[in-house]
């Protein structure tokens, strides 16, 4: 069992940035950020394999950075040039299942967080 704490969350103004964190309470694995805004789907954004390796969605590919420190079983999403449509609930997600590899994928993983708010005002 891998708990998740996501922290950073706030609201900010189009064109500002915030950086989320998610503290993992053992080895992570593979670890992914969602988000899933009021009646929508909760979608993938970003993802990082153990060896670094990560991937984007379109709408946050050269505004958004996942990066990971393995010795604090951290993550960390880097956000900026926020605009309002990037308002919703962000989830960090750890654990790829057995033979998944799809990081912006919600099936892949084992492990959820319980979600931080992220509100951009224009």
């Amino acid at each position: 069992q891998v708990q998740l704490v996501e922290s950073g969350g706030g609201s900010v103004q189009a064109g500002g940035s915030l950086r989320l964190s998610c503290a993992a309470s053992g080895y992570p694995g593979c670890m992914g950020w969602f988000r899933q805004a009021p009646g929508m789907e909760r979608e993938g954004i970003a993802g990082i394999r153990g060896d670094g390796i990560t991937a984007y969605a379109d709408s946050v590919k050269g505004r958004f950075t996942i990066t990971r420190d393995n010795a604090k079983n951290t993550l960390y999403l880097q956000m900026n040039s926020l605009k309002p449509e990037d308002t919703a609930v962000y989830y960090c997600a750890a654990l790829c299942k057995r033979g998944q590899s799809a990081l912006l994928v919600r099936a892949t993983f084992m492990y959820w967080g319980q979600g931080t708010q992220v509100t951009v005002s224009s």
